[in-house]
């Protein structure tokens, strides 16, 4: 029989247990992490020898959820889990970003880390359960982590902190936080929030990270009680000749090819470098050219953070707190709703808005169900971008990542439904690339939908932060470029306004950062945003007042629910026959609510007031015009209202005596009456008389 090993620590307002032995026993490592009724089995899993040539660190994260984890099957015609969801590919990166770095150099096996939800109780998330299990999991299986981490999701309710909120109590939050790290520092942050200031933020990060303390114990614990020997890896050799002879050799045209402000040309300056190196000194048959080419990358980090430490100097000659010249243009594409082409330096983004109407909504499955979102951004980054080839093709990981950061940052001034009821859909070409694209997108993004006509609450910029540390001496950069990201320790990214903050992601490349460090970057992130939006007001200051020409039209309008029936029709006959005539779209809600998409005016206003005769009551007195729909005998009968006739009796044709009905109407004939009466059967009693009459 097996020996169960658990864990149980008090985890915020909610008890976390961690157990091993049981499940999975085969991988490296295997913990089933439980929060509640929620449920994630996590497990590591490393190969036996690495595949040859590989000089890189392979690690794959995948969460999943399985929908019978909550009870539900899945939605579509195909009743299983197919292609990852949005939601499994963005936890599938939460939980990677603060794990990689805290594997050594030189160890290059593949490594997969898979997180199943196999029970979800709909009050605790799976993300921040399945991120420890896989912190817990690689502790315990022996491979060279140097962890282990914890992560806790931090919401701000009422105008205060609540730890790991439940997603009822999210729908009133004006954060939403997850907090990762070791037991000395934060490591990975990620957040969407509605403006609150660089104080607030701060006191949020250090909250989360005082809250998982206890499961950082926790796992510790667990990995002394039944963890793996850890894996020795063999740090890679550095012939310190070579490195010597190489660096005495290039250290100075490193620096000279760091002079160069344009970012092709240097990489041109670069890479012929570089191939002058492996050929100086890669040996016979260029043996050791990869260790060649790591000494250039080590002179290359060397130079960049000595000039940024010692002399305050960046690589484009910017000061530590400059941003890059800006150029926002709007309205360059004359079909689109709206368009922006938002210029930093040598990243540029093309924005461009579609609006829709409801049935434009994404459709998105979840475990806790299934809900329509009126917002949707897509960020695209091909491969030209950076003046490269590559694949092209459904959106990555990365793709994915960077339009939710966005999304985020968008998010807190966004109009309500009620004054703007349109399904807006943004998309950002990245259409050239050196550092923060996504912040670019924020900019971009902004700019279209104001040139849209879309009315924001207000507006708001992002940018990308950085850092370079040295022992206690540290430079936080703004408006990184990709090498700045690439050699730097940090990548902190900052969305908001003057009013504060509705985004935050920050990657630490070190071991962590402390408090001090965190506000001063969002000090200089600040003064960097509002830098950055007085040059977007130089595009558009305001959203327009009017949509563009080729946009749709909506109208709403509000009827007694009890009326929808009568709307939409047996077999719902009455609303196409509404579509046909007005060319319009119609998207009725439950509580009566009715949105008219059309792509002019007029037809909407058609739709309209057929809509309202529709539900409008009968009134007696009141005067009608009509079509004769069917005659008689003894009367003609008059369609008033839609689905509402009402008999004009023979008697009550002409002031006249008449012989037959067809005398005065025949059917097909438009013809004005007047209610008379409405028996108790609800029978529409018509004159004629007296109109003629009047």
């Amino acid at each position: 029989m097996f020996k169960i090993h658990k864990k149980t620590v008090q985890f915020g307002r909610s008890t976390l247990t961690l157990e091993t032995g049981r499940i999975a026993r085969q991988a490296d490592g295997a913990v089933l992490a439980t929060m509640g009724e929620t449920m994630v089995l996590v497990t590591a899993t490393a190969d036996k020898e690495p595949r040859p040539g590989m000089d890189f660190f392979p690690l794959g994260v995948h969460y999943q959820e399985k929908s019978w984890a909550a009870g539900r099957i899945p939605g579509g015609f195909i009743k299983r889990e197919t292609r990852p969801s949005e939601k499994e590919i963005l936890t599938s990166r939460l939980i990677d970003r603060p794990l990689r770095p805290l594997f050594p150099k030189g160890y290059y096996l593949d490594t997969q880390v898979v997180a199943t939800v196999i029970s979800y109780d709909g009050e605790n998330s799976s993300d921040i359960v399945a991120m420890i299990g896989a912190s817990a999991a690689l502790a315990i299986s022996g491979l060279p982590f140097d962890g282990p981490i914890g992560g806790a999701r931090v919401g701000f309710i009422n105008n205060e902190i609540v730890i790991n909120p439940t997603p009822k109590e999210m729908e009133e939050t004006r954060l939403d936080l997850v907090v990762a790290g070791t037991a000395d520092a934060v490591t990975m942050v990620e957040s969407e929030v509605d403006f609150l200031t660089e104080v607030q933020m701060l006191d949020a990060i250090t909250a989360g990270f005082e809250a998982y303390q206890p499961v950082v114990a926790a796992i510790r614990e667990l990995a002394a009680e039944c963890g793996k020997p850890r894996m020795h890896v063999e740090e890679p050799v550095v012939d310190a000749a070579l490195k010597n002879e190489v660096r005495e050799r290039f250290l100075a045209d490193v620096r000279n090819a760091y002079e160069i402000i344009d970012k092709l040309k240097r990489q041109e300056v670069m890479s012929t470098l570089k191939k002058n190196a492996v050929d100086a000194f890669g040996g016979p048959e260029k043996a050791h050219a990869n260790d060649v080419r790591n000494m250039m990358k080590k002179l290359e980090s060397e130079v960049i953070r000595t000039r940024i430490l010692e002399e305050g100097k960046r690589i484009d000659g910017r000061s530590l707190t400059a941003v890059r010249e800006i150029v926002c243009e709007v309205g360059i594409l004359p079909r689109v709703h709206g368009t922006a082409l938002f210029t930093r330096g040598e990243t540029q983004a093309l924005a461009a808005v579609t609006l829709g109407s409801g049935r434009d909504e994404q459709i998105v499955e979840t475990l806790d169900g299934e809900f329509r979102d009126g917002f949707y951004l897509n960020y695209t980054f091909p491969p030209y971008s950076v003046g490269e080839t590559g694949r092209i093709g459904a959106p990555g990981r990365r793709e994915i990542g960077h339009g939710k950061l966005a999304t985020r940052a968008l998010t807190a001034i966004l109009p309500d439904k009620e004054v703007f009821p349109y399904t807006i859909r943004v998309t950002s070409e990245i259409t050239e690339s050196n550092g923060s694209s996504s912040m670019a997108t924020v900019c971009g993004s902004v700019l279209a939908m104001m040139d849209a006509g879309v009315p924001l609450k207000t507006s708001v910029a992002g940018i990308a932060m950085g850092l370079v540390k040295e022992g206690d001496r540290f430079a936080v950069l703004s408006d990184i470029i990709g090498d700045e990201d690439h050699f730097g320790d940090m990548d902190f990214k900052v969305a908001g306004n003057a009013d504060g903050i509705t985004a935050l992601q920050m990657d630490i490349k070190i071991t962590g950062i402390n408090r001090e460090i965190m506000g001063v970057a969002l000090r200089q992130a600040r003064e960097g945003r509002l830098h950055i939006l007085e040059e977007m007001k130089k595009g558009i200051s305001e959203s327009r007042k009017e949509l563009s020409q080729y946009a749709p039209r909506i109208f709403t309008i509000k009827i007694n629910p009890d009326k929808i029936r009568d709307v939409i029709g047996t077999g719902g006959k009455v609303i196409r026959s509404i579509t046909e005539e007005t060319g319009c779209q119609i998207d009725i809600e439950d509580d009566g609510s009715i949105a008219i998409s059309a792509v002019n005016g007029e037809s909407a206003s058609m739709a309209e007031a057929i809509i309202k005769r529709i539900v409008s009551d009968v009134e007696v007195g009141q005067i009608y015009e009509g079509k004769v729909v069917r005659v008689t005998d003894f009367g003609a009968f008059v369609n008033i209202l839609p689905n509402k006739d009402g008999l004009v009796h023979i008697s009550q044709l002409a002031n006249k005596r008449v012989a037959k009905v067809t005398d005065v109407v025949k059917e097909g004939d438009v013809v004005k009456v007047k209610v008379l009466d409405i028996d108790r059967q609800g029978r529409i009693k018509l004159t004629m008389k007296e109109i003629a009459d009047s």
